[in-house]
């Protein structure tokens, strides 16, 4: 394992900033996100579930129980079904997510600007941490910051980052980034960030209307078991953080909003509500229009562009007329994707962080 400098306390709210900034020299930049098969095949997806669902980071079961499971039953069963909906959202340049973090990378770069070296991975499928560090140490950085980008840290996602993170060190036949390595932990509080997201909002609203009497905005977050939040994973707290300072920026009433989770995979208890619960519920509560953001997700993807986007539309729009509601509304909001917002907050943490101004992780 690598000696990275732990916080104080339980060890999963921010650390305190290194004890001198980075100046000079060349920094160089890695973000990070969860991955994606590398072509909408039953045999892509199959092989990038295996990965997936086999780290135990996502799911926590011992692996004598659980592999055999994962590989006699779960993928047989969810392979092709994954791959239908992986072809519904892919595009000429592949994989949304993939095509997504590229272009940041790129608009980074420029943002950034001399000084900065930027790169992007995946933890599972292509492109994935380890091959990109052994890339990157070639340039011979002086120091690294790392973005995983999940404003909301959470074992199974950010832990799961910084796992990849180390094996690909330790795989470097020399030590990469003399100077130290910095890990962004989170930043679902950052002004920038809720800037960014009500912004995201307040757009989607100029084209559409504001929220009217009675209508709600659903603000959906990726779910994990709730056995997590219970031994002390910050996510919950922070999911709710996230959504109570994004509603304070749009000026919305407790009553106009709703914090959902979604993506539950398997028998054990998550997070709640769900997101399908909470869209039956305000159907049946007679919400005329119901509009949906993201926050966690930084980019478009499966469980945004199909699960929200399609899914919950459906299963929101069908209660309503069951419920006499022929003309009930559903609006998906995009995620950050590649907005100017978006590429100025990921600068703005990368920046911070270099400067000291960020707590991080560190790696001397």
């Amino acid at each position: 394992m690598q000696d990275f400098a732990t916080r104080a306390g339980s060890g999963r709210s921010s650390s305190a900033a290194p004890d001198s900034a980075f100046t000079g020299g060349r920094t160089a930049v890695l973000i990070v996100n969860t991955g994606s098969p590398s072509a909408p095949t039953r045999e892509a997806v199959a092989q990038y579930l295996l990965e997936f669902l086999g780290d135990r980071r996502v799911v926590e079961l011992p692996s004598w129980f659980w592999q055999p499971l994962l590989r006699g039953i779960i993928i047989p069963r969810r392979a092709a079904q994954s791959a239908a909906r992986y072809k519904s959202v892919w595009t000429e340049q592949g994989s949304p997510l993939m095509a997504i973090s590229e272009q940041t990378a790129r608009r980074m770069q420029q943002a950034l600007g001399e000084g900065y070296e930027l790169d992007w991975a995946m933890c599972y499928g292509t492109h994935r941490v380890p091959e990109v560090l052994a890339r990157m140490a070639r340039s011979r950085p002086d120091r690294l910051v790392v973005l995983p980008m999940f404003a909301q840290y959470a074992t199974q996602t950010t832990e799961a980052v910084f796992d990849a993170l180390e094996r690909g060190l330790q795989a470097l036949e020399k030590p990469l980034a003399p100077e130290g390595i910095l890990l962004i932990e989170s930043f679902y509080n950052h002004p920038r960030y809720i800037e960014a997201l009500a912004r995201s909002v307040r757009r989607h609203w100029s084209r559409t209307g504001p929220l009217g009497d009675g209508d709600v905005l659903l603000m959906s977050f990726h779910g994990i078991p709730q056995a997590s939040s219970d031994r002390g994973d910050p996510y919950e707290k922070q999911c709710y953080e996230t959504a109570r300072l994004l509603a304070q920026a749009l000026g919305l009433a407790d009553a106009q909003y709703r914090v959902a989770f979604q993506s539950k995979f398997g028998r054990a208890k998550w997070l709640e509500p769900s997101a399908v619960d909470a869209a039956r519920a305000l159907a049946r509560e007679g919400v005329r229009r119901l509009d949906v953001i993201c926050p966690g997700f930084s980019s478009d993807c499966l469980e945004t562009l199909e699960e929200i986007a399609v899914e919950l539309r459906g299963i929101y729009l069908d209660e309503a007329r069951s419920q006499g509601d022929g003309e009930a509304r559903f609006h998906y909001i995009e995620a950050l994707n590649v907005s100017e917002d978006a590429v100025a907050l990921y600068a703005e943490l990368v920046r911070e962080a270099a400067s000291g101004r960020l707590p991080v992780r560190c790696k001397a």
